[in-house]
């Protein structure tokens, strides 16, 4: 029976358009490890594994465990994104931040 974590990263999968493959490589994990945690329940998926798989299906380890469904898809990008930013040197920051207020000047006008 599938848990929360394998329903998610399927359908995370499947929305990327990768195969059980292609997810597998990305986090030099194997197809049938892929496979089994959005099939089976494994007792403890790895950590790590869990982080890599996280990260190129563009959320967080947060949301893919999160039971309760009280971590949205968008909120789990967002964060992603922000923990990403926060990585970031300055000149970069501001670049981006310049982006994001040209973007606000658009919209409004």
């Amino acid at each position: 029976m599938a848990t929360t974590l394998g329903v998610k990263i399927k359908e995370l999968r499947e929305q990327k358009r990768y195969t059980l493959e292609k997810l597998a490589e990305l986090t030099d994990s194997s197809k049938s490890y892929i496979w089994e945690l959005e099939n089976k329940a494994p007792p403890r998926p790895s950590a790590e594994k869990v982080s890599k798989i996280a990260e190129q299906l563009g959320v967080t380890i947060e949301y893919l465990l999160d039971d309760h469904a009280s971590i949205t898809l968008e909120n789990a990008t967002d964060a992603r994104f922000y923990r990403k930013y926060q990585q970031m040197d300055e000149k970069t920051k501001s670049k981006i931040r310049s982006f994001v207020d040209i973007w606000d000047e658009d919209d409004r006008g």
